[in-house]
């Protein structure tokens, strides 16, 4: 079982009692605008996912893990982590990042992905990170951006998504960027 621990967060497994902040920030319309669910995620929706995430391990190829990012004052649940080590190019992973919508704008998202991609790199051997936005969700592009990604590709109206087609941005950092940022830092 994983745990990271950064200066106000845990990041490990999620619990049943994260469900119910769990369900209350992905039902929140502004927060699934991006993502791959809709605002009607229910409590029936969480505990599929609970239980999806049971047996599943950080750093596993070929499995989405997501890891509950609770404050490590009030226990509380912030967000989330998701961290997919692809099974189709050796040594890389995709990224996601969600956070409750009153908790925005704190750096607690880049406190959190910040950690994970550290261990990603540091105990997992990876060689690249990346992540995939949609070309209108300016708040991940700026924090990808400060987590030293870059910009790899802008695919014109290339994912039909939601009923539209959307523009979709790739990120991504390697290892050696990302060291040679942390020692500059």
């Amino acid at each position: 079982m994983i745990e990271i621990v950064t200066e106000r967060l845990r990041l490990r497994p999620f619990q049943p009692e994260d469900l119910p902040a769990f369900v209350a920030y992905r039902s929140a319309p502004e927060v699934a605008r991006y993502q791959s669910w809709d605002p009607a995620f229910s409590t029936a929706d969480a505990e599929r996912f609970l239980s999806s995430q049971q047996q599943v391990v950080f750093g596993q190829q070929g499995v989405w893990v997501q890891l509950a990012a609770v404050d490590r004052g009030s226990g509380a649940l912030c967000g989330d982590c998701a961290v997919h080590v692809v099974g189709d190019q050796p040594a890389t992973a995709e990224v996601g990042v969600t956070f409750a919508p009153e908790l925005q704008g704190r750096g607690l998202a880049r406190e959190a992905l910040g950690a994970v991609i550290t261990t990603l790199f540091d105990d997992h051997g990876l060689h690249r990170i990346y992540a995939e936005a949609d070309d209108r969700n300016l708040g991940v592009q700026r924090l990808l951006e400060r987590l030293g990604f870059r910009c790899e590709a802008r695919m014109l109206e290339a994912d039909w998504f939601k009923d539209e087609w959307t523009t979709v941005r790739v990120y991504a950092v390697l290892r050696r960027e990302w060291e040679a940022r942390s020692r500059a830092v």
